[in-house]
């Protein structure tokens, strides 16, 4: 085997650290430190932690609204403070209509995001109307309201909406990501004049640290105060439903009225996965929970408890082995409850998702992951709403005859691996964004904190690597000399910086707590990611 360092650009010595905090309050824990701001004012004026991820998901979609939003999915973990932990379902799905005719495979090449598959002539399940999937983020958060909640609906919605009034703010960040998607941006009128100057040009804030340039989101925050009025269930049985049906099949999208109308989430009994002495609740299907489980089994059998403290080159080479054993019995055995992808994630895929996390003081948590799947989605806009759509038609394979093989009313398999963890005292809540990347992740954190008895600040910033089915082995290219030998000698090894851009690792986010104190921690490479105190 070999080991190689990736040509970069970016510092070698460079050291990057995001401490994390503590309080005996709540903590909020996302990518956006705005977002983390919101769901610690929620706490403040008396809401519970549920309270709090209302409030998160929907500024979310307005401050990052090429990573999630109410038109995307996802799943989350809830834990109630002396209670059940409890799986929530709310991913996308086929529209009923759908013909899988539509997606055409093209003589030759791969699509051209995310996953492997077979090229589809004009990437129609990748971009546009046709790519679009039956949308489970809204009916999931206000499910978990209609249960949960203990503030007012309309309340919790006031602050997205404020933020969309203001419009979202354009750094070197949101510029980025802007002109990474330029091109498929301007192929719908509505999205290119969201984003776009011209229907072509990145909107790009210049070099000066003054500017306050912003994208106009009046349209958003109009369809987010109609549904602060009217409730959740209207964007599945009422006016939004309607106009948001009018947009899509005005576009071209096989989406019928009977596709909202007929959506439900799913609440889940979780897979409680023992390990050495704790449990790792996870999703029970259509996520990366069953191949997590996989995952410590393989590890459990396979290597003697690892001894407290930093990992060495040994437990990489064990997590290494278990994860690699973990995704080629989901890729060779997967069936039609647990679908997986074919191969690695395209070399060009980028973070698509969004994930956070939430504790308040009474010990209340939810672990919650929602996406559009890819960034930007299909790269269209809604008109009447101002909503990205997702492109979750993307997750299933367009080759005919496969267990994910695309087709009408089917459920969209998702990477996602939002987990509640219980050790010893130790409880937390976590996930992470990232496509395929994220299940490797996710593990090693979760590994860090358990077997190796890290806090959430030592675990957050400790080397990783990846390991997520296909031929290479990536790892930090901070990790010891040693190790990266060690690694080197076992597999096709590339040495990656963990830099901003691009991600060559997943991007967890956690809240934990041990005995009545409460911490969060962000990914250090997610520039906007912040977890915040309630005080």
């Amino acid at each position: 085997m070999t080991l190689a360092f990736k040509e970069t650009n970016t510092s070698l010595r460079a050291e990057l650290r995001k401490p994390a905090i503590s309080s005996t309050g709540g903590v909020v824990s996302t990518q956006h430190r705005r977002a983390s701001e919101i769901g610690a004012e929620i706490l403040r004026a008396g809401g519970n932690a549920y309270d709090a991820a209302v409030a998160v998901s929907f500024a979310l979609g307005v401050l990052e609204p090429w990573m999630s939003g109410p038109f995307g999915g996802g799943a989350m973990m809830v834990s109630p403070e002396g209670g059940p932990v409890e799986a929530l379902y709310y991913g996308m799905r086929a529209p009923q209509k759908l013909d899988p005719a539509d997606y055409p495979l093209a003589a030759d090449g791969h699509a051209s995001d995310l996953f492997p598959w077979r090229a589809v002539e004009g990437d129609r399940n990748v971009y546009g109307p046709l790519a679009v999937a039956v949308p489970g983020t809204v009916a999931g958060i206000g499910t978990l309201h209609d249960r949960f909640g203990s503030m007012p609906w309309k309340d919790l919605l006031a602050p997205a909406i404020a933020c969309a009034r203001e419009g979202m703010l354009i750094d070197w960040y949101a510029a980025l990501m802007i002109a990474s998607r330029a091109q498929a941006l301007s192929r719908d009128a509505n999205a290119a004049a969201m984003f776009l100057d011209d229907g072509i040009w990145p909107k790009i804030a210049g070099w000066t640290a003054l500017s306050d340039m912003r994208v106009n989101m009046d349209r958003i925050a109009a369809t987010l105060s109609h549904l602060a009025e009217a409730g959740w269930q209207d964007f599945y049985r009422g006016d939004l439903a309607q106009s948001l049906v009018g947009d899509l099949q005005a576009k071209g999208s096989r989406m019928i009225a009977e596709d909202l109308r007929d959506y439900r989430p799913e609440w889940q009994k979780p897979l409680a996965i023992a390990h050495r002495g704790g449990l790792i609740h996870a999703t029970p299907k259509l996520t990366a929970g069953p191949t997590l489980a996989d995952t410590l089994a393989h590890l459990e059998a396979g290597h003697p408890a690892p001894v407290k403290g930093a990992p060495g080159a040994a437990d990489y080479l064990a997590w290494a082995g278990a994860l690699r054993a973990a995704y080629r019995n989901r890729l060779a055995n997967a069936g039609d409850t647990e679908v997986a992808e074919a191969g690695a994630d395209a070399p060009n895929a980028p973070s698509c998702t969004t994930h956070f996390a939430v504790v308040d003081q009474k010990g209340n948590m939810i672990s919650m992951t929602q996406t559009l799947l890819s960034a930007f989605g299909s790269a269209v806009v809604s008109p009447s709403t101002g909503l990205l759509l997702n492109n979750g038609i993307m997750w299933f394979d367009p080759e005919p005859g496969r267990p994910n093989s695309v087709g009408p009313g089917k459920r969209c398999l998702m990477n996602i691996c939002p987990v509640i963890v219980e050790n010893d005292g130790l409880r937390v809540a976590l996930g992470a964004s990232g496509g395929r990347k994220i299940l490797p992740a996710v593990t090693q954190m979760a590994l860090l904190m358990t077997d190796h008895g890290l806090d959430l600040d030592a675990a957050v910033h400790t080397p990783r690597i990846d390991v997520s089915g296909g031929a290479t082995l990536q790892a930090d290219a901070a990790l010891s000399a040693d190790v990266l030998a060690a690694l080197g000698e076992e597999y096709e090894t590339i040495a990656v910086p963990r830099s901003f851009f691009p991600l060559a690792f997943a991007c967890p986010v956690a809240v934990a707590r041990r005995d009545g104190t409460n911490s969060g921690a962000c990914e250090t490479t997610m520039p906007w990611a912040e977890a915040v105190a309630e005080y």
